[in-house]
């Protein structure tokens, strides 16, 4: 099982760059090539919320994004440290266009929007938030790399 781990500063131009980074990995993973720009977009909505999150209430530290692969799936976590004034946690395996709980972070409705592209994007989705921060979970099928002789 191999990681990537790309911590950034919740900066909008740093989104771009974790953007290009989640669709390498894919890529190197296996994923298919169809789904590359969905990943790149739900990447990009994950990143944008956590960034948001972190400048709306001022917090220092790094958004976080980990990628994993392993033989039959492709999985991206991005993480942010954003207090939630309640505990969500919505999973959505195999129901693409389910739309998460609402999250109680800003209550503007933009993460709602962020997160329901993201479930549309998605079949492997999970969110999960609390006072210590948020956490939003993604896979993608792998095709395994065909043996060589």
């Amino acid at each position: 099982m191999a990681t990537v781990e790309l911590l950034f500063s919740a900066l909008p131009e740093h989104v771009r760059t974790a953007r290009l980074v989640a669709a390498a990995v894919a890529r190197r993973a296996g994923v298919d090539e169809a789904v590359l720009d969905e990943v790149r977009l739900a990447v990009g909505e994950a990143c944008s919320r956590a960034v948001g999150l972190h400048v709306s209430q001022e917090i220092s530290s790094p958004v976080r994004v980990v990628l994993t692969e392993d033989e039959k799936k492709f999985s991206i976590e991005v993480a942010d440290d954003a207090p939630h004034a309640i505990s969500v946690a919505v999973a959505t395996p195999g129901s693409a266009g389910t739309a998460p709980a609402a999250d109680d972070a800003g209550g503007d409705g933009e993460d709602d929007m962020g997160l329901a592209v993201i479930s549309g994007l998605v079949d492997d989705v999970e969110v999960s938030a609390g006072a210590d921060g948020g956490l939003i979970r993604m896979s993608w099928p792998t095709t395994p790399a065909s043996a060589t002789p």
